[in-house]
């Protein structure tokens, strides 16, 4: 009988590979006949998946994108008492931030998909789709921290929701630019957050890559179920309109160091994209 194949799990496999490449050489830099070549498969065969180079494109925004926010749930899940909003606001931030070298290489594969998106309308409106959504759950957290008596009411608005998404995105340029390193980036996060919300009488919740920015931008539909006082998690974790992907363990680069998980057996994942 022929082998059953899982479509959705190939696109997936694409997509990853796509990752690869941006990660070392931008979304521009490579052909479709490279992503087939990366992939193990013919060009005819990726074609069978997507029809153009486009479709690839937001399809891997997407499915990156949904990693993010499965991160995000997975961090917050992970604390052992119900979190306050200023925890979770912080899980978020300090995902959004290339804190190892999983989570870099999804901000370094967020930075190629802006670069690209500023050309790009498909790709714009697709990060510009998660931008209100990411806002609108940090606006919830905030005015929740409000209702607890943990903020002043009059900083639980959409302008302080998106100095809080401005910060963690200039935060992660200037690690990936070398001007701070982690440690300082997450040092000025946790300073203001003190300032935000006064000094912190318990420890932290946890300081590794966390709730996704993958991506930088935020993109994505709906929100995702969370434990954080019946709030979604948004799909994406970014600023800036591209998806920051905070470095889901599955990406890593096609030249030395990891592989992106295959969710199928017989051909390997693809990469990159050819400019139309």
């Amino acid at each position: 009988m022929p082998k059953k194949v899982d479509h959705e799990a190939r696109r997936q496999e694409i997509s990853e590979a796509l990752w690869r490449i941006a990660s070392t050489r931008g979304l521009d830099g490579a052909s479709l006949r490279d992503v087939a070549a990366e992939a193990g498969i013919s060009l005819g065969r990726l074609q069978h998946y997507f029809r153009t180079k486009d479709e690839m494109l937001v399809f891997a925004l997407q499915h990156i994108n949904r990693l993010a926010a499965d991160r995000i749930r997975a961090r917050i899940e992970s604390l052992t008492e119900e979190p306050t909003p200023r925890q979770v606001l912080r899980a978020c931030l300090s995902g959004m931030l290339p804190l190892d070298d999983k989570s870099r290489i999804g901000l370094l594969v967020g930075a190629a998909y802006f670069a690209r998106a500023v050309h790009d309308e498909a790709l714009r409106a697709e990060a510009e789709n998660g931008i209100p959504q990411l806002r609108g759950f940090f606006v919830d957290q905030l005015r929740l921290a409000a209702d607890r008596g943990e903020l002043p009411p009059e900083r639980a608005t959409e302008d302080e929701a998106m100095l809080l998404i401005s910060m963690a995105d200039g935060l992660a340029t200037y690690v990936l630019l070398g001007v701070h390193d982690p440690s300082t980036a997450l040092r000025l996060l946790d300073l203001h957050l003190a300032n935000l919300f006064g000094a912190e009488p318990a420890a932290e919740g946890p300081t590794s890559s966390g709730c996704g920015a993958e991506v930088a931008p935020a993109s994505g539909g709906g929100r995702v179920p969370s434990s954080s006082g019946g709030s979604g998690v948004p799909r994406s974790s970014g600023g800036g309109g591209v998806p920051r992907s905070s470095g889901e363990g599955e990406v890593s680069p096609s030249s030395g160091g990891g592989e992106t998980p295959s969710s199928s057996a017989g051909d390997r994942p693809v990469s990159a994209a050819e400019r139309a």
